[in-house]
C-alpha cells in the first residue's frame, strides 16, 4: 500500500492543468514551434595553453561569447600554416590544414574589437615578412631590369648585324631574353585580404605562392560571391581554395594564372540572417560552398556583460603574438608542404570517429540531412588536428600527431556539427519560424493573462526585429496556426477613427507558467 509520501510524489508528476474562466473558450493542445536545438560553448580547452589562455582572455575582457575568439583563433592558426604543411592521414588521403569558419552574432557584439586582437600578430608578421625580404626583392628587381637591358641590347645589335654574323648574335639576344624572362621578381608578402573579388583572389593566390587568407568582421564576401560586381555569381576559386584543387586561369588582358594547390582560409563574422541569406546564393548548396565552412551561433551576451571585466593579462597577450607570429613567420618558406603524419594511437581515434560519421549519414541517420556537410566532417577534423599539432609543439614537423591533440580536434568536431545542423536548419525553415519564436518567448515572460493586442504587442518588441507593425503578421500568423494564440472577433465600429488593433488571447500554457 502507498504511503502519504508517495502518493504526492506521484500527483507531483502530475501538475493540475491551468484553469479555465468560466465562459472561455476551450483550447487544444499547441502545437509546438521547430524546436531550438541547446548549442554546445566552444571548447576552448582543446586548444594549446598559449591559445586557450587568449581566447579566454578576449572573451573576458570584450564580455563577448568565447565562440567568436576560439573560431578566430583556428581561422589564425589557419592563415599562418595554410598551405604550407597537409596531413597525411591514410593512404594518398591527405588534407590541407586552410579553414573556413563563419560566427554568426547580432550587430554590438564587438565583432571588430575581437577581430583586431585575434589577428593584429598577423598584421605585424606580414609587416616583418615586407621588411626582411626587401633586400631580395630589391635585388631581383635590379637584377630583371639589368638582364632586360641586356637582352634588349642584344636584340638590337643582331637585328643590325651583316649577315655572316646575325646567327650568332640572334641566338646570344634568344639566350639573354630567355634568362631575362626566367627571372621572377617576389611580390610583397601577404598573408591576410578582405575586400576582395574572386578575381583578384585568383591573381593574390598566384601572387603569395598558393595562399592566402580572407578576414573580416563583415560579410560582405558572400556577396562578392553571390556576383555584386560580375552579376552572376563567382565561387570557383573558393571552391578550389578550400579543397586545394588546380587553379588555372585564363583571361584576356593578362596572363594565365596557375597555382597547383590553392589554400585560401576564411574567418568570417556576419550577422545571423547573412547565413540564411547565403543559402540563398545559386549553385551555393548544389556545388558545396556551404559545407565548406565551420559554423558557430553562439548566444550574445549583449545585456548581460560585466561592464568592469578582467583585462587581457600583459603576459598572455605577448605570447599568442611571440607565438602566432613565430608560427607564421616559420612556415612562410614552405612552398614545399610539410606532411605531418598520424601516429597509430592518432590514427585509431580518427578511424573511430569516422565510423561514428558513417553510421549517422545514413537514411534516418542524424546526420543524414546535413549529408554534403557532414561528408567533409572527418576531413575538418584532420585539418584541425593538423593545425593544433602545429600550435603545440616546436618541432611539429619532425613528429606525428599523437591522439590526445586527434581526441581534441574530434572534440571540436562534435561542436561544429551541433552548430551546423542548426544553421542548416535556420536556412531551409521557413522564415517566420524565427520570429515566431520570438513573440512566443515575449509572450512566456509577460504572461499577459487579459490578451493582449497589436500594436501594444509592437510597441514591446525590439525595433531591430520588427521595424514595423506587419512585421509581426508572419508570426502571429504562424503562432496562430499552432494553437498558441487566438484571434478575437473585432468589436463594432462607431465613427470613422482609427480601426481598433486586433486583440488576441494567448493559450493558457503561455499565461499560467
Amino acid at each position: 500500500m502507498s504511503s502519504p509520501a508517495d502518493l504526492a510524489d506521484l500527483w507531483a508528476a502530475f501538475p493540475p492543468e491551468p484553469a479555465v474562466e468560466p465562459g472561455e473558450p476551450l483550447w487544444d493542445e499547441p502545437v509546438p514551434l521547430s524546436a531550438r536545438r541547446e548549442l554546445p560553448l566552444f571548447p576552448a580547452h582543446t586548444l594549446p595553453g598559449w591559445l586557450s589562455d587568449m581566447v579566454a582572455a578576449v572573451a573576458e575582457e570584450t564580455q563577448t561569447p568565447v565562440d567568436l575568439a576560439g573560431c578566430l583563433a583556428l581561422a589564425a592558426l589557419s592563415t599562418a600554416a595554410g598551405g604550407r604543411a597537409v596531413v597525411s592521414v591514410r593512404g594518398r588521403w591527405r588534407e590541407p590544414v586552410n579553414l573556413y569558419t563563419a560566427v554568426a552574432l547580432p550587430p554590438g557584439n564587438r565583432k571588430s574589437a575581437v577581430f583586431g586582437l585575434m589577428t593584429d600578430p598577423l598584421l605585424a608578421a606580414e609587416r616583418a615578412l615586407v621588411e626582411t625580404s626587401g633586400p631580395a626583392r630589391a635585388e631581383a628587381e635590379t637584377t630583371a631590369k639589368l638582364a632586360k637591358a641586356a637582352a634588349d641590347k642584344a636584340a638590337a645589335k643582331a637585328a643590325n648585324a651583316e649577315p655572316g654574323l646575325r646567327d650568332t648574335l640572334t641566338a646570344e639576344a634568344i639566350s639573354l631574353a630567355q634568362a631575362a624572362e626566367g627571372i621572377k621578381v617576389p611580390c610583397k608578402p601577404q598573408l591576410v585580404a578582405d575586400d576582395v573579388t574572386p578575381e583578384s583572389l585568383s591573381t593574390l593566390l598566384a601572387e603569395q605562392d598558393g595562399r592566402i587568407s580572407v578576414l573580416s568582421p563583415e560579410g560582405g564576401i558572400f556577396d562578392i560571391i553571390a556576383g555584386r560586381y560580375s552579376g552572376a555569381p563567382n565561387m570557383e576559386v573558393f571552391l578550389k581554395g578550400h579543397a586545394g584543387d588546380m587553379l588555372r586561369v585564363n583571361r584576356q588582358v593578362r596572363d594565365a594564372q596557375y597555382v597547383e594547390r590553392p589554400a585560401i582560409t576564411m574567418g568570417l563574422a556576419v550577422q545571423p540572417e547573412v547565413l540564411e541569406a547565403i543559402g540563398q546564393i545559386k549553385g551555393a548548396e548544389g556545388r558545396g560552398l556551404l559545407a565548406r565552412f565551420l559554423y558557430a551561433l553562439p548566444e550574445s551576451l549583449v545585456g548581460r556583460r560585466n561592464l568592469t571585466p578582467d583585462l587581457i593579462p600583459e603576459e598572455v597577450a605577448d605570447t599568442y603574438t611571440r607565438r602566432l607570429g613565430s608560427l607564421a613567420m616559420h612556415l612562410a618558406d614552405w612552398t614545399d608542404p610539410a606532411v605531418l603524419t598520424l601516429s597509430p594511437e592518432a590514427d585509431e581515434v580518427l578511424l573511430a570517429y569516422q565510423h561514428v560519421t558513417e553510421s549517422r549519414l545514413d537514411k534516418g541517420g542524424s546526420l543524414a540531412g546535413i549529408v554534403k556537410w557532414a561528408s567533409k566532417r572527418d576531413g575538418a577534423v584532420a585539418r584541425i588536428a593538423g593545425l593544433l599539432h602545429l600550435a603545440t609543439h616546436d618541432g611539429a614537423i619532425t613528429r606525428p600527431i599523437d591522439a590526445a591533440t586527434m581526441a581534441a580536434a574530434t572534440e571540436l568536431g562534435d561542436y561544429f556539427t551541433a552548430h551546423a545542423l542548426q544553421v542548416f536548419d535556420a536556412i531551409a525553415a521557413d522564415p517566420a519560424q524565427e520570429a515566431a519564436h520570438q513573440v512566443h518567448a515575449h509572450l512566456t515572460d509577460a504572461r499577459l493573462n487579459g490578451g493582449f493586442t497589436k500594436r501594444d504587442l509592437f510597441r514591446q518588441l525590439a525595433r531591430g526585429d520588427f521595424p514595423t507593425m506587419a512585421d509581426l503578421d508572419p508570426a502571429l500568423a504562424l503562432l496562430e496556426d499552432h494553437g498558441w494564440i487566438r484571434r478575437q472577433p473585432l468589436p463594432p465600429r462607431a465613427g470613422r477613427g482609427r480601426p481598433p488593433s486586433p486583440r488576441y488571447d494567448a493559450h493558457p500554457r503561455l499565461t499560467h507558467r
